[in-house]
C-alpha cells in the first residue's frame, strides 16, 4: 500500500511541475520573472510564488526518506519529461 501511495505522489508531482508549465505561462518561476524583467502586474509575481511553494509541499507528503526520495524524483521528472514532449 505504501508503495502505492509513493507511485501516486511521484505523479501527482510531476503532473503538477508539467502542468504548471503548461499552464501558466511555464510555470511560477516564469511569471516571477515576468514581474520582474518584463514589469506585469504584481499579480503575476503572487501567482508564481504560490504555484512555486504549492509544487514545493507536494513531495513533502512521500512517506519516503528526503535523499532517496529526491534521487528518485530526478528520474521520474525525466521520464515525464520525456514522454511530456
Amino acid at each position: 500500500m505504501e508503495l502505492l501511495r509513493s507511485l501516486a505522489f511521484f505523479l501527482a508531482a510531476g503532473l503538477c511541475e508539467k502542468a504548471l508549465r503548461a499552464s501558466f505561462a511555464n510555470g511560477g518561476d516564469y511569471l516571477v520573472w515576468l514581474w520582474l524583467r518584463e514589469g506585469r502586474s504584481l499579480w503575476y509575481a503572487v501567482v508564481g510564488a504560490v504555484l512555486l511553494v504549492l509544487y514545493g509541499i507536494v513531495p513533502t507528503f512521500q512517506p519516503a526518506h528526503f535523499s532517496r526520495l529526491y534521487a528518485a524524483y530526478g528520474g521520474v521528472f525525466v521520464v515525464l519529461s520525456l514522454l511530456w514532449g
